[in-house]
């Protein structure tokens, strides 16, 4: 059996990152995921969008269906303080030391089970020992970098909101939003040819019919 390996982009701002990693376990045995931390606010700003958090009739909703999504999933939540927060320092130690899996649950954890934002300087100590990283890396130059790669690459693969699963497809990739995506992920997994059949053929064919300036 030919091993499959998705990107499952997560910025550790979203409660739904959290509740998506509850659900890996659903995947199929040959698929492997590789977690890859992307910077949402330039995802947002690239493709001229605002966060949910940032829409004042939105937020709350968004907080109330992470947790209700969540206790569907077996995920008790509990957000920190601050939300949104600023996730960059964070989000580096994550791409520095090209966090596996076992560390990212123990970040999202730290924030979305602990209940704690890692923006301020002793929060963020504290997270880094959670996670068993390097504190330094917040600051390493490579660190810098990675995050700076990771989210532009996943931008050109056509990546908008996180949390995102990334399949390889053909020459190109399907790109899967939000935990509320991933059982239609798991039809792709089962059958890749999904998207060529109708009902969903003719959408690549929708032309757009009125746009905002």
């Amino acid at each position: 059996m030919t091993e499959r390996t998705i990107d499952f982009c997560y910025d550790l701002i979203s409660p739904f990152a959290h509740v998506a990693l509850a659900r890996l376990g659903e995947l199929p045995a040959d698929v492997s995921v590789r977690p890859v931390p992307v910077l949402f606010g330039a995802i947002l700003n690239h493709w001229g969008q605002r966060g949910p958090a940032e829409i004042s009739a939105k937020r709350l909703h968004t907080y109330r269906q992470s947790v209700f999504l969540g206790r569907q999933h077996g995920v008790d939540m509990r957000f920190p303080p601050r939300h949104p927060f600023n996730p960059l320092k964070a989000l580096r130690l994550m791409a520095g030391a090209d966090a596996d899996l076992a560390t990212v649950r123990r970040a999202f954890d730290f924030i979305f089970s602990q209940g704690r934002a890692p923006d301020t300087d002793d929060e963020l100590a504290a997270f880094a020992e959670a996670v068993g990283i390097p504190l330094e890396l917040a600051g390493s130059d490579a660190a810098k970098a990675a995050l700076r790669a990771n989210t532009d690459q996943a931008i050109s693969r056509g990546v908008f909101g996180v949390p995102s699963f990334v399949c390889a497809s053909g020459s190109g990739h399907e790109v899967f939003w939000g935990v509320d995506a991933f059982d239609m992920l798991l039809a792709w997994l089962d059958d890749d040819t999904l998207f060529t059949r109708d009902p969903y053929r003719h959408l690549d064919d929708v032309t757009i019919g009125i746009e905002r300036k």
